[in-house]
């Protein structure tokens, strides 16, 4: 039969299951503070589909002048494989921000940004 637990380590336990808790409360803010931190223009984007066909519409009017028809680059850099450079969140900050000139702030609406972003995806 066990002995039952003394004071120190009835204290051990407790400190270990705070330990515990201090780590799941980590791991959380971790997790769950990306997303709270996001934008409601990038929160809403993300949760729709987007229509590649539709995305190409929209490039060729817009950014065609700077990225070529086929997204090859002249001003703006090539785009083809810009997916596996950048993940949907920054390539939406990419487009509405400006931050790079010469390129222009441009920020369409959810649906047609997530267009874009179908299509920028089909750029290998």
């Amino acid at each position: 039969m066990a002995a039952p637990p003394t004071a120190s380590r009835r204290g051990l336990i407790s400190a270990l299951m705070l330990v515990a808790a201090v780590c799941v409360a980590v791991v959380a803010l971790v997790v769950l503070l990306p997303a709270a931190r996001s934008d409601p223009y990038t929160r809403s984007t993300l949760q729709l589909s987007g229509s590649g066909e539709r995305g190409e519409q929209l490039f060729l009017i817009n950014c065609a002048g700077c990225h070529g028809i086929a997204a090859q680059g002249l001003v703006g850099p090539n785009l083809h494989g810009v997916n596996s450079r950048k993940n949907n969140r920054q390539l939406i900050q990419q487009v509405v921000s400006g931050r790079t000139p010469p390129m222009p702030r441009f920020q369409p609406e959810p649906q047609a940004m997530a267009d874009l972003l179908a299509y920028l995806h089909t750029l290998t």
